[in-house]
């Protein structure tokens, strides 16, 4: 019976709707009160909607979790049309697969997209707040702050589908890198072949 006023609900966001949000098509529509919207607690405010009436966009009321990763409130999150996490916005620096992030927006980045997934909704990138390691390898952080989205760009670490590091700046020599190059990893360990 709760979905009943729910998509009643949903219906009059719809004839309401009238302006777009980033993604192409994406209703907006004003939310009275925080509102679970297939499953994420939405808080009053503006949420987007893709035309077939699914969640684009919201701030989440409380913490939840999205994707791979739990996200702390006030975070804006951003779905793919088939409901999979799609982008991240955290509202300050916080943990996400045990790393520490940037919150708000890169310099240069769209809005919502300091953190991406994959469709599946596996992690794809993010912003590193301060030098971690990451399987292994030294990356830079931003140290809290950015100049320009140059600098911003260097800090983000990407991830294979899989889960590996794909590359990072590095905060000192690694592998025949120097510190301060971008490392690319390969997403299968290279194995060695004597007499090659």
């Amino acid at each position: 019976m709760k979905s009943a006023p729910l998509s009643a609900f949903l219906i009059c966001v719809f004839l309401a709707a009238a302006s777009l949000a980033s993604e192409p098509n994406a209703l907006r529509s004003k939310v009275l009160h925080d509102t679970v919207i297939q499953g994420y607690p939405c808080a009053r405010g503006y949420a987007w909607f893709y035309p077939d009436g699914s969640l684009n966009e919201c701030t989440v009321a409380r913490p939840v979790t999205f994707g791979a990763v739990r996200v702390p409130r006030g975070s804006v999150i951003q779905l793919w049309p088939n409901g999979a996490a799609r982008y991240l916005n955290l509202p300050h620096a916080s943990l996400v697969a045990g790393y520490h992030v940037i919150g708000g927006n890169p310099p240069g980045s769209p809005q919502s997209d300091g953190t991406a997934f994959y469709p599946s909704g596996k992690l794809r990138y993010f912003f590193l707040l301060n030098d971690q390691t990451i399987q292994g390898v030294p990356c830079r952080g931003s140290q809290g702050s950015f100049l320009s989205a140059s600098a911003a760009r260097a800090h983000r670490v990407d991830f294979y589908e899989d889960g590996k590091l794909q590359s990072c700046q590095l905060t000192q020599n690694y592998r025949g890198q120097e510190a301060g190059q971008r490392i690319m990893l390969p997403d299968e360990p290279v194995h060695l072949i004597a007499g090659r």
